[in-house]
């Protein structure tokens, strides 16, 4: 029988999908289950996005240009100038999904065996976009304790050595809704033009943000031009998950001349869904302001109703939508498939994201889970009961 690829066989599961198959059962066993493991907004995605696909006429769904629409990109330039991001639309790469983004970047900074070190725990899948780019992921432990706030500049000197291509972030964080501080990443560009290397920064969760606390961009740094490459995606901005929108963004000239080639390889990102992308773009302020504040109530009352249960420790986020959870579990990832297969309280159970798959270090995370606060409000509150309920039974 053929064989399969040592990439393919180290090819990571997904932490947030990988219990799936789980879920569908309990369904069919007719359980009502409250998914706090997946990121899909409930926020209704703006009328301007939806309207602009369905009342158009296209004729020929044709190809767009590999960088994405024009118009879009020119827009798109707009919007960030508006974020104290000043690029222009030659500086910006429309990719299918922030993920095609972060792939882009990875094939064209890196070499197979070459390293990026990751401040951890970290978006589960920079593991399998690392593993497909035969590139090796260099992690440096946040904690809990200090709610993840960016591990010491002198841990990350540390761990540099002529393999170190770049150092990847999420701000605000996946899993953790950490939000750096200016500080925090005026350090990190002093140690990337000191041991000249490049800044990758997955901005997706850029809006959310909390109790005034400002939004600093990688981009938005002088004199790390050079070093600079942002990640952003419509995914979660406008609820549009489904549309598979993001892009890549660097003044680097070379390095976006590098990715247009991995662009041009694909052909081009999705018509329709740049459509509603560039459409999504007249969304007004109030939007977000309104969507703000929900996600704000939401976030405290998850924060607080972890706190209440005995044995759970959990990090404030100030930003995204997520948290982190310690549980009183030895593993979390047993307690995720126990909840949807032996557990139901009045035929109804949650479901989480074991963290342990957030992490590259072996063994780390164990008793944590990522908690996604993207229900509405009296859903958070009754699967905050189930939640302590559970973890009462399965301790006895």
């Amino acid at each position: 029988m053929p064989s399969i690829s040592n990439k393919g066989q180290s090819m990571p599961e997904s932490p947030i999908r990988k219990l799936v198959p789980f879920a569908e059962a309990a369904r069919k066993k007719g359980k009502k289950i409250y998914q706090l493991n997946i990121g899909q907004p409930d926020i209704e995605t703006p009328k301007v996005a939806l309207d602009a696909v369905k009342n158009n006429d296209i004729d020929v769904l044709s190809y767009s240009h590999s960088a994405g629409f024009e118009s879009y990109r020119n827009k798109l330039a707009k919007y960030y100038d508006k974020n104290d991001i000043p690029v222009d639309a030659e500086d910006i790469i429309v990719t299918t999904g922030g993920s095609e983004a972060l792939l882009f970047a990875m094939g064209s900074i890196t070499d197979p065996g070459d390293e990026i070190i990751i401040p951890e725990p970290f978006y589960a899948n920079y593991n399998g976009f690392a593993n497909s780019s035969g590139v090796n992921i260099l992690p440096i432990r946040a904690t809990i304790k200090d709610n993840f706030a960016l591990p010491p500049i002198s841990e990350f000197e540390k761990l540099i050595t002529n393999k170190t291509k770049a150092i990847l972030i999420c701000n605000p964080g996946n899993p953790t809704g950490y939000l750096y501080t200016r500080e925090e990443i005026e350090q990190l560009a002093e140690l990337a033009l000191k041991h000249d290397l490049f800044i990758v920064a997955d901005e997706v969760y850029r809006e959310f943000t909390y109790d005034g606390v400002k939004h600093h961009s990688i981009m938005s740094i002088p004199g790390l031009e050079e070093n600079a490459i942002m990640v952003d995606s419509v995914s979660k901005r406008y609820s549009m998950c489904g549309a598979r929108i993001g892009c890549l963004v660097s003044k680097n000239k070379e390095v976006m001349t590098t990715a247009m080639k991995f662009a041009q390889a694909r052909l081009s990102p999705p018509t329709f869904a740049q459509i509603a992308a560039e459409a999504a773009l007249n969304t007004p302020d109030s939007y977000f302001e309104e969507v703000n504040e929900e996600y704000t109530q939401r976030r405290n009352l998850l924060v607080e109703g972890l706190e209440n249960i005995p044995g759970v420790n959990v990090a404030k986020p100030k930003g995204a939508f997520y948290c982190i959870a310690e549980l009183p579990v030895k593993n979390a990832d047993d307690f995720a498939k126990w909840l949807l297969e032996e557990f139901e309280h009045e035929n109804e159970t949650v479901m989480v994201a074991p963290a342990a798959g957030f992490y590259s270090t072996p063994n780390t995370g164990m008793n944590q889970v990522r908690i996604a606060y993207v229900l509405k409000k009296e859903n958070l509150t009754r699967a905050l009961n189930i939640l302590k309920i559970a973890l009462e039974e399965y301790n006895k």
